[in-house]
């Protein structure tokens, strides 16, 4: 007997097919799509209802390990593609009662940043489409079981988004449609290390989501050492780029920049960070270092340094943010934990003499 294939609830035009092939309701697909993207049911009560429940695959990803913190209201979903590979994606539930969650958009990274776990690992593969909307389905089923609901994206998870652009708006359609997650577009939140060209088409096709630059310092050759792709996007076209982003939408380009003992966090460096940012319309997140095992050169600046900083760049009038770590005590930090495992998977693959993807 032939199996037929699953569908993936994200296919529109498998599920539009199979649709006709059965001549359902077009309400039947609605019902599905409400119950899974909105309503964020459990697998059972989504398919409960479904005539060809057997031929859905509402999953991309297997859930590996759920990881709890302790101390601040973080979790970290280890995420097992169908390739075996892992990949992460972190719900912060902030003490204001937002809910966010960081998104991962690869597996590894090329970006190969001094400060991240995850660009230690390089790069495996891009994740689909599919795979990107699936940590969403299952943050907002975990969340559903407690009463709250998911309310920002990020994709400031694993990977650099805009070296993954197809599959990265393929997800954005998705989420912001009113037929899928429906989620407001300023709520969805890209972050790069400074792609500036890619910057620009993600703000031409979606000119309500927002930006966030991993900026880190103003000197180039600094940031040059902490992202080593800041030599192909020199600090004068990244500021060029977001002078255009800002022309074509209203809302600030969020500066990412962390804060290094020694490294990033003097006096004179907030003020070389206040005058570059000097007319942009921009809000700027003050980072704490959340240290990894292969960048112990690299120490978190102290609270009175972070709290200095802050207070120099709002004396130049700009909005500013000090955020807290959170997701400490489970290595929620970009890529900690998945490095390890992955690490551990690799080896045993090796030694099954299988070769391992993502």
């Amino acid at each position: 007997m032939t199996t037929l294939p699953s569908i993936s609830p994200f296919d529109q035009p498998g599920i539009e097919q199979l649709r006709r092939e059965l001549k359902l309701d077009p309400a039947r697909i609605r019902s599905l799509r409400n119950a899974m993207l909105k309503r964020y049911s459990s697998d059972d009560v989504v398919l409960k209802e479904f005539p060809a429940a057997a031929r859905v695959k509402l999953h991309s990803l297997d859930l590996f390990r759920r990881c709890d913190s302790n101390t601040d209201g973080a979790t970290k979903l280890l995420l097992r593609t169908a390739a075996g590979m892992l990949i992460e994606a972190v719900i912060l539930r902030i003490e204001t009662g937002r809910t966010t969650l960081c998104v991962s958009s690869q597996v590894g990274c090329a970006a190969a940043c001094e400060f991240c776990a995850t660009g230690k690992m390089g790069i495996a593969r891009n994740l689909t489409a599919d795979e990107i909307l699936d940590q969403v389905l299952r943050a907002g089923q975990l969340l559903a079981e407690e009463g709250r609901s998911l309310r920002n994206i990020v994709f400031m998870g694993m990977g650099e988004p805009f070296r993954n652009e197809e599959n990265l708006y393929q997800a954005i359609e998705l989420l912001i449609s009113p037929q899928f997650f429906n989620f407001t577009p300023t709520k969805v939140l890209v972050s790069t290390v400074g792609v500036a060209d890619a910057m620009l088409r993600c703000v031409e096709r979606f000119p309500k989501v927002n930006l966030a630059l991993s900026l880190h310092s103003v000197r180039q050759d600094v940031r040059m050492r902490l992202i080593p792709l800041a030599a192909k996007f020199p600090l004068e076209e990244l500021r060029r780029t977001i002078i255009e982003v800002n022309r074509q939408q209203s809302t600030s380009v969020m500066i990412e920049y962390l804060m290094l003992a020694g490294v990033n966090d003097s006096q004179d460096d907030a003020r070389e960070l206040a005058a570059w940012l000097t007319g942009l319309n921009v809000h700027v997140n003050l980072i704490p270092y959340n240290p990894i095992e292969d960048a112990p050169q690299l120490v978190g600046s102290d609270r009175e340094t972070r709290l200095s900083f802050a207070k120099t760049i709002r004396d130049f009038g700009f909005k500013t943010t000090l955020r807290y770590s959170l997701g400490s005590d489970i290595a929620a930090a970009c890529g900690q934990l998945v490095r390890r495992e992955n690490r551990q998977i690799a080896k045993l693959a090796k030694v099954l003499d299988v070769k391992p993807r993502g």
